[in-house]
């Protein structure tokens, strides 16, 4: 008998998994007030992540004593960023949907964004100490690249500000939403891959996992 050709084994699925799917009808101009229309999500989660902060203190005992993140917490901490990201998604970057944001923590397979991070069953209690500041910095130093202002000299004088790499894809997104109604698809993918990049890094920095987010930019709707 001939031997039958090997099937190679799918890659594994990655922990932390970013979606957003592009609407392909978006207004012409409802970008323009998205900002202004998510005012009560903003409202939301900025008393959502104080309550974040606290549990995250509070799972980095958890995890250096017993080398667990108390599922309770994971869920709530998980629920925050979700949030966060379909708010990001509709008024922020990268603008992808008309469709409302849902105010839920609760993953929502029907709504173009969403974010999912596989549970730890073990954490390590070395890594706690030092992943969150020390071996996040090189991560740190390009999450601030991308999302820090870029300054530049006013005709006084002073330092005047200006738009981070993720503001200003998404206004050339707006307004080239304004006059031909459609999304440049590889801008849409460009801002996908920053912000999955990013949310990987909040993710390992708010002590969820202990997987070194990689050094790549996986860019589309979908993880890859």
């Amino acid at each position: 008998m001939e031997p039958q050709p090997s099937v190679p084994e799918p890659a594994p699925s990655s922990p932390v998994r970013v979606r957003g799917d592009l609407d392909p009808n978006l207004s012409r101009w409802q970008w323009l007030v998205k900002w202004l229309l998510a005012i009560p999500h903003f409202v939301v989660l900025i008393v959502l992540g104080i309550g974040w902060v606290l549990a995250t203190v509070v799972a980095f005992f958890a995890i250096l004593f017993t080398g667990r993140y108390p599922r309770p917490l994971f869920d709530y901490s998980v629920g925050v960023m979700r949030w966060g990201w379909r708010v990001a998604f509709y008024a922020l970057s990268p603008l992808g949907t008309d469709r409302y944001p849902p105010f839920s923590l609760n993953s929502d397979p029907g709504y173009p964004a969403d974010l999912e991070v596989d549970y730890p069953e073990q954490l390590s209690r070395g890594l706690v100490l030092v992943k969150w500041w020390l071996l996040a910095i090189p991560h740190y130093l390009i999450v601030g690249a991308v999302l820090s202002t870029a300054a530049r000299m006013g005709s006084d004088g002073h330092s005047a500000g200006g738009l981070s790499l993720l503001g200003a894809l998404s206004i050339v997104a707006g307004v080239a939403l304004l006059f031909t109604a459609v999304y440049p698809r590889g801008l849409f993918d460009f801002a996908m891959g920053l912000n999955r990049w990013i949310v990987r890094v909040h993710v390992y920095a708010g002590l969820l996992r202990d997987d070194y987010p990689p050094f790549r930019l996986d860019q589309g709707p979908r993880e890859p």
